[in-house]
């Protein structure tokens, strides 16, 4: 029977045994053939990588099958018995004075977050900020002059480009594997959770369990993303990985460094993609770009005078033609931004500069409390 494909985020499980393989091959060079030499971005990139383990206090599953949970906490005053558990990931780290990003699912919880860097050095982590829908969380450790990664323009990265894969994958520190990009914009529903609102890059750089957090970097050594899943039947890499682009991150990253919280932005419309029956349906002359369905009253477009029925082709210059691709603009903006969005209407192309609003219908960033 054919395993079923599904998403698994990329915790740390419990490592019981491990085979490891090794091939070689002979290549013939010819001066027509063109080498990426990917050893300064590797080196580089394991001594911005950091191995972090957390611990949590779990409820013991047994309390609620003998006695049924808060029902008897509630009527009898007794506490469930509680135990520490350990799970560990993987983090990136963005400046040289000690801020790390990392997945939230990696951190989410946990009473304690201990930080080994690549040299072998122990920290104590204060977790700065999390941003539970982008899976992204924001750490600080107590450190000066250390390694960290630049980042990259992720909208720049092309199909089939080169990329390195840093983690540390089943307890296996400073891991690093090559692979190309494989898809952009890609919108993944994993399974209990709801459908995410990220716009992933698609790698085929080999990742599992551990290497969430990690860094996905380019040839240069500059990060383009942050591993957080894999598609696989068996909890195991099967030869696809995502991850959330740089600007996503590098957005949300100094969002929570000065807020404490993320400054979302929105454009106020609902969308359709657009493909051949839509196109049909509306009478457009295409299939590019994104149909606009509705408009909010008093939203960003609404106030400038975009209108139900216009198909949207660019933003900032940017191409859109999926969902995915809109919310990956949109997350690397702050209420207040202006967008240079590329309309059709009436088969007349059109553009408009749009002021973003926050989701009070205002410019205000909103700091943490």
């Amino acid at each position: 029977m054919k395993a079923k494909t599904f998403f698994i985020l990329l915790s740390m499980s419990v490592l019981t045994s491990l085979t490891i393989s090794s091939s070689g091959y002979a290549q013939t060079a010819t001066n027509a053939t063109r080498y990426v030499d990917l050893t300064t971005a590797a080196e580089q990139s394991v001594n911005a990588v950091v191995y972090i383990k957390t611990e949590f206090m779990q409820k013991n599953a047994a309390w609620d099958d003998f006695f049924g949970g808060t029902i008897w906490e509630n009527f009898f005053g007794m506490a469930p018995s509680m135990y520490p558990v350990q799970a560990a990931g993987s983090g990136v780290i963005v400046s040289p004075d000690g801020y790390i990003i990392t997945n939230n699912h990696v951190v989410e919880d946990a009473v304690k977050a201990t930080i080994t860097l690549n040299d072998k050095r122990e920290f104590n982590g204060t977790i700065v900020g999390t941003d539970p829908t982008a899976d992204l969380a924001l750490i600080k450790i107590d450190a000066e002059d250390l390694p960290y990664l630049t980042f990259a323009n992720s909208d720049s990265v092309r199909i089939g480009e080169w990329v390195l894969a840093v983690g540390n994958p089943m307890n296996l520190t400073s891991t690093v594997t090559a692979g190309i990009i494989s898809a952009k914009a890609r919108q993944l529903d994993i399974p209990g959770h709801s459908k995410t609102e990220e716009s992933y890059l698609q790698t085929d750089a080999a990742v599992n369990s551990g290497n969430s957090g990690g860094a996905l970097v380019n040839a240069s050594g500059k990060l383009v993303g942050i591993n957080t899943a894999i598609a696989s039947g068996n909890g195991y890499y099967t030869g696809y990985s995502f991850a959330i682009p740089s600007n996503i991150v590098k957005k949300i990253y100094l969002d929570l460094q000065k807020y404490g919280q993320v400054q979302r932005a929105f454009l106020g419309i609902a969308i359709m993609e657009i493909d051949a029956a839509t196109a049909k349906q509306y009478n457009l002359d295409d299939v590019k770009g994104i149909y606009v369905a509705e408009v909010e009253e008093d939203g960003a477009a609404a106030q400038n005078n975009l209108m139900e029925g216009d198909v949207i082709t660019h933003i900032d210059k940017i191409p859109v033609n999926s969902l995915a691709e809109v919310r990956g603009v949109l997350k690397t903006k702050s209420p207040g931004d202006v967008v240079r969005v590329a309309v059709i209407r009436n088969k007349e192309k059109i553009i408009k500069n749009v002021t973003l609003l926050n989701d009070k219908g205002t410019t205000e960033l909103i700091e943490k409390e």
